[in-house]
């Protein structure tokens, strides 16, 4: 098959070792694959290279020592590596805009370093979420510069990554991979590639442009679903209802091909995807002549989510007697979800710079969060433990629940926070029984919708 040599032999390079190229890369590594990292920030290599792994990814860090410690996986700057893989793949960021257009500094640097590099009978495949029309219009024309041509000489397909922060290398080996190539040959030597390396299925697309709508709407429906989960818990809230009972039984009916499946409410949306993703496809539509109006009012009701949970934090003080001004949030869980020290575009961060300029003093704590982290993104560090965090607290905010969390003995928070004191609940989702113990123990509750 064209573009796709011997099995037996084939090595891989990965260009960008971020969250999707690491895990990536450590997936094939574990598969008995070579491969080689490619990055230009040097910081990262060496991290990399002597078995420290930055992300907080359940699994990977294991992986990515074990594909160093084998030598199946190297990590290098220099993007001469990439010349004698067969497989190349990109996952470089792809940030935008506050208009949402692309900011294409590193996948137009990648190109250009990839250009001076491909040789014929390569397999270039793209994972970076861009706007549609970006492969063919952006990425071709400068891979092109070198003189090969895409489909003659070299294979071209993009393949979106889909992966969700927590659960990534599970994803990986068992979500579809979607395929857009330059031409047939670039779609079969990926299919091929995909299906032998990490055994999943594949989707085929007529098109590249088809294969890069594909994350784009998968991000644009998550987004919309939660703002529309948002709006009903603000309902469930003045109706005295449960939004979590509600979500249970409107999810109980079939439609189509599966069932209803409204997703939960939150204190935000926030990570590197699900806020920048629907911008980004909004603006591509605007530029082919099409309005998208449902992208604007779910970022807006996404984005209002921390004010409305200041509210409910302020509120919630002012019935035990208390103001802002004189009162003391522990914020346990500083990320953008779950299970992930994620702190890019954590929902977290206005929540806390709105309570401290209420005149509320805020102590933070995340065990999954690095503490320079938190110093770059909340402006000061954690305490030092849980313990410390609750001390004398008039509100327990927890805006993430972590698995670490779930050990947490609340008798003794109770112990250690203020004489009145409620927990408000921005993401943990507890159960009925959980609720009904926070309030044995004199404890106040409040959720989002709850």
């Amino acid at each position: 098959m064209r573009f796709l040599p011997d099995w037996e032999s084939i090595t891989v390079s990965v260009i960008g070792l971020g969250y999707v190229g690491s895990c990536v890369a450590a997936t094939l590594t574990d598969q008995g694959i070579r491969v080689v990292g490619v990055d230009n920030d040097e910081t990262l290599v060496a991290e990399l290279a002597a078995g420290h792994c930055r992300f907080r990814e359940p699994g990977l860090p294991d992986l990515l020592a074990r594909g160093i410690a084998s030598s199946l996986l190297s990590v290098t700057t220099d993007y001469d590596a990439v010349s004698s893989t067969d497989i190349v793949i990109v996952a470089v960021g792809t940030p935008v805009r506050p208009d949402g257009t692309l900011v294409d500094t590193q996948l137009r640097g990648a190109c250009e370093e990839l250009a001076r590099r491909i040789r014929p009978g390569q397999l270039v495949v793209f994972k970076s979420t861009v706007p549609v029309g970006t492969t063919r219009g952006l990425v071709a024309p400068l891979l092109q510069g070198s003189g090969l041509s895409c489909g003659a000489d070299f294979g071209l397909a993009f393949c979106p990554e889909r992966l969700s922060e927590g659960v990534a290398l599970s994803e990986l080996r068992r979500f579809p991979i979607v395929i857009g190539g330059w031409c047939q040959d670039s779609v079969d030597a990926a299919a091929v590639f995909w299906q032998k390396s990490i055994g999943v299925d594949v989707v085929p697309c007529g098109s590249i442009e088809a294969a890069e709508l594909v994350k784009l709407t998968n991000n644009w429906w998550v987004d919309h679903n939660i703002a529309l989960a948002n709006e009903l818990a603000q309902v469930c809230a003045r109706s005295g209802v449960d939004v979590l009972e509600v979500i249970a039984a409107a999810n109980s009916i079939p439609k189509g091909e599966g069932s209803v499946n409204v997703l939960l409410p939150s204190v935000g949306v926030g990570g590197s995807c699900l806020t920048k993703d629907p911008w980004m496809l909004w603006r591509s539509a605007r530029e082919l002549g099409v309005e998208l109006r449902t992208i604007p009012v779910a970022r807006t009701v996404n984005d209002s989510m921390p004010g409305f949970t200041v509210r409910l934090v302020v509120e919630e003080l002012a019935k035990l007697g208390k103001s802002p001004e004189t009162a003391t949030v522990a914020v346990l869980g500083l990320a953008f979800k779950n299970d992930t020290g994620d702190l890019r575009a954590t929902p977290v961060a206005p929540v806390v710079a709105a309570l401290r300029q209420a005149g509320a003093q805020v102590r933070l704590y995340d065990p999954l969060v690095e503490a320079g982290e938190t110093e770059k993104t909340f402006g000061s560090g954690q305490a030092e433990s849980l313990t410390e965090a609750v001390r004398d607290a008039d509100c327990v905010a927890v805006l993430a629940r972590h698995k670490e969390f779930d050990a947490v003995d609340f008798a003794e928070v109770r112990r250690a926070a203020a004489p009145s004191c409620v927990v408000v609940d921005g993401r943990a989702y507890y159960s009925r029984d959980m609720i009904g113990r926070l309030r044995e123990l004199g404890f106040a509750y409040r959720g989002i919708g709850r």
